[in-house]
């Protein structure tokens, strides 16, 4: 048979902890610290050296780890500043319209490179989500994780977009937001998530805190990104922060589309 490779992954401590993991991804439905959890879970694991790896072979990515750059932390007041249509100036307006707070995620005492990687990526987070155009909701997050676990394979990620597949093949259909989504559609996410990522310049080394004031198609650009911009994963496919960046309207409801 060929799936005995299967019998050999199930051994009793990696069921175990699959299981102790799993554990905190349900959690997360209800507590988003529980994500935090599952990076925290994951920093001396296997896959995170893995990562690590990863990141120590991209000669600006070794840079940064070896630096340890921090930049300044994004406050709103000052990005709304900015000129219009910059990422700060975006980043700013999207996020105060969903009264995010840019300073959300738990912080870690930086003493390992590990450690920088796990905080330069919570603190960058949002900032992908505009980069990509993936919605902040459960529609577009599966996305925008993929395009970190396509580039560098982060572990945190990677699993929690293993268990929303599991969960949608159990559920066979599950629902956002009164929707009806079947499970091809994490597919499609993920995978839009993973192009993204294989065609973008690298992404963790990148000093945004240098250039909030530059054009977001412009960054775009440079970092050879082309957003996501319609579909219920999308940002942009909302009207109210259609509104809070000044874009027209658009004329229909979002559709559920495969890419």
């Amino acid at each position: 048979m060929g799936f005995k490779y299967i019998g050999e992954l199930a051994t009793q401590e990696n069921v175990n902890q699959l299981l102790t993991l799993v554990d905190m991804v349900v959690g997360g439905l209800t507590d988003t610290e529980n994500v935090f959890d599952i990076e925290d879970a994951l920093r001396d694991s296997e896959q995170m050296q893995k990562c690590l790896q990863v990141v120590r072979q991209h000669p600006a990515s070794a840079q940064m780890l070896e630096e340890r750059y921090l930049g300044a932390e994004f406050d709103l007041d000052t990005m709304l500043q900015m000129p219009k249509d910059s990422l700060g100036w975006t980043y700013a307006k999207v996020l105060s319209t969903l009264n995010y707070d840019p300073d959300f995620y738990r912080k870690r005492e930086i003493k390992s490179d590990v450690d920088y990687i796990t905080h330069r990526i919570r603190k960058t987070h949002d900032l992908h989500h505009i980069l990509t155009g993936f919605s902040f909701d459960n529609y577009g997050e599966l996305g925008v994780i993929s395009v970190t676990v396509g580039q560098i394979g982060y572990p945190g990620f990677a699993f929690i977009d293993v268990v929303a597949l599991l969960l949608g093949f159990l559920s066979n259909k599950h629902q956002r937001q009164g929707i009806d989504v079947a499970l091809e559609y994490d597919f499609d996410l993920i995978s839009q998530g993973v192009k993204i990522a294989r065609l973008a310049q690298p992404l963790f080394p990148v000093k945004f805190e240098e250039g909030l004031d530059r054009s977001l198609a412009e960054w775009r650009a440079e970092l050879n990104i082309v957003p996501v911009t319609e579909g219920h994963w999308s940002w942009y496919s909302y009207p109210h922060l259609r509104n809070a960046i000044e874009l027209p309207s658009i004329s229909q409801e979002p559709q559920l589309v495969s890419v």
